[in-house]
């Protein structure tokens, strides 16, 4: 069982370099407390949630990089990066530096996008569900390539590499492990059996433990181990200091989104030990966790009372 957080928002301070402080501090925390991975979103636009457009958003591997300067231990990645985003020769590049500069920390994030404001905002094209999962899918297969081959040519509808040279290589041998984000059940998991080492879920014990049960068919069906594909599940993470707390937080949640807060992990540290391992138990292995209205003393309080006590 393994954690890792992510750093969805960001707050600006009173001096330019407040805001880039902050996440270090962020995760320089996690790194202490024993989270495994570090990660962000790969979008130019903050999401509606998190208060939209008008606030603040850093590009991701410009950060992933400064972060690999300020960070020894964790793992870096996004979760997850936006095919529509980049050429895929490029994408292997910028991940391949980065895995370069972390000495082999790198983890490559990425799914079918979904983002359309700033798609329109920034002037990206945003095809249609099918053409992006196309998309994804020769993404996989030219990053795959150049993570491990000396030269490779690629001839696909929508990109092609002709001997692409990719040096220096990346540190870890194979390359960084790539993940993609996603549940859809008919392409997204059935190309995470074809091409990935990692999948992202979402949701409770119940539709993971689904999720994970259509994944390990696809794996079968393509003649591939299902315990070759790592499974993780991205959740929101409120620490609560009591059961009322956790009743009246929920209870929140409800009213604001008008449904269940699936997808959220609220509870005092005894309860999300007992969310987690009922999740463990429905066949998540890697567990990462957003905390928005959180600080780096909530991170170091999860890394204590949470991933600690999961790890001993």
């Amino acid at each position: 069982m393994r954690f890792g957080l992510q750093i969805p928002n960001f707050t600006a301070g009173e001096t330019p370099g407040a805001l880039f402080d902050g996440v270090v501090d962020m995760a320089t925390a996690a790194e202490a407390t024993g989270f495994d991975s570090v990660w962000v979103m790969d979008h130019f636009y903050q999401l509606p949630p998190m208060g939209g457009p008008s606030q603040p958003m850093l590009d991701s591997y410009t950060l992933l990089g400064a972060l690999a300067a300020r960070t020894s231990r964790v793992r870096l990645g996004t979760m997850v990066t936006g095919v529509t985003y980049r050429n895929p020769a490029h994408l292997a590049k910028i991940v391949t530096t980065l895995d370069v500069i972390s000495s082999g920390r790198a983890i490559l994030g990425v799914g079918a996008a979904w983002y359309d404001v700033e798609h329109e905002g920034l002037g990206f094209d945003f095809p249609p569900a099918g053409e992006r999962l196309d998309r994804l899918e020769e993404t996989l297969q030219i990053c795959r390539a150049m993570f491990t081959e000396d030269a490779p040519s690629f001839d696909g509808r929508y990109y092609r590499i002709h001997e692409a040279r990719n040096i220096p290589p990346p540190v870890q041998i194979g390359g960084p492990p790539i993940l993609v984000g996603g549940g859809g059940e008919k392409r997204t998991l059935n190309l995470v059996a074809r091409y990935a080492d990692m999948c992202n879920l979402f949701g409770d014990a119940a539709t993971i433990a689904h999720k994970v049960d259509v994944l390990r068919g696809h794996c079968k069906a393509v003649g591939r181990d299902p315990s070759a594909v790592t499974v993780s599940r991205l959740s929101t993470l409120v620490v609560t200091g009591s059961d009322e707390e956790t009743t009246a937080t929920k209870k929140f949640l409800r009213d604001v989104t008008g449904e269940e807060p699936a997808g959220s992990d609220v509870g005092t540290p005894e309860q999300l030990v007992a969310r987690i391992e009922e999740l463990a138990a429905a066949g998540v292995e890697y567990f990462v966790f957003n905390i928005p209205t959180g600080t780096p003393e909530t991170v170091r309080q999860v890394g204590r009372e949470v991933v600690g006590a999961l790890s001993r």
